[in-house]
């Protein structure tokens, strides 16, 4: 008997319907159909993250409950499709390739504004805030920081100071160092 079998899980991947941390859920639609399954906040915080895009690809595994399909893990997350829209100004002329080879640096959220559309982190052992911009948050695949929430960030320095290219869980920038 496999694991599946003997859980009642199995593995789907899909979309993100929509999550809103401040109600502590949201749903997932897999890609081969059927009813929306629910994605609990705990479920999220396991896998590392306090949030999760609207569009961004998951993975996870999810069990049939009384109250219909719930994901019990949350497996790999991606970023949403990008729609090509116009960069951020400070990012424009950057080459993608030199951002991408950045290395992943451990910081904290100071604050961050969903409403306002930015906020500031962190690095650990330097006293300079780093920008966060809501369209970096939502490339990674996130939708909201919260105060004190340990990630990982790729770091540049823009034309107004540090600034955030990428943003990830803390357990995502460890599993890839």
């Amino acid at each position: 008997m496999s694991e599946k079998e003997e859980t009642g899980t199995r593995t789907i991947s899909g979309r993100v319907k929509w999550f809103d941390p401040a109600k502590g859920f949201g749903f997932v639609v897999a890609e081969e159909g059927g009813p929306d399954i629910l994605l609990h906040a705990n479920v999220l915080r396991n896998f590392g993250q306090s949030s999760v895009a609207d569009s961004a690809g998951i993975e996870v595994r999810i069990q049939q409950t009384d109250r219909g399909i719930q994901a019990t893990h949350v497996l790999r997350i991606d970023p949403p499709e990008s729609d090509e829209s116009a960069p951020l100004a400070d990012l424009a002329t950057a080459d993608s390739a030199e951002l991408a080879a950045a290395p992943l640096e451990p910081a904290r959220v100071k604050w961050f504004d969903k409403a306002k559309g930015f906020g500031f982190a962190n690095v650990f052992g330097s006293s300079e805030d780093v920008f966060v911009h809501i369209e970096v948050l939502r490339r990674s695949g996130l939708a909201d920081l919260q105060p004190g929430e340990a990630v990982g960030l790729r770091v540049v320095d823009g034309k107004r100071g540090r600034m955030a290219t990428m943003v990830c869980s803390w357990e995502t920038a460890i599993s890839e160092s």
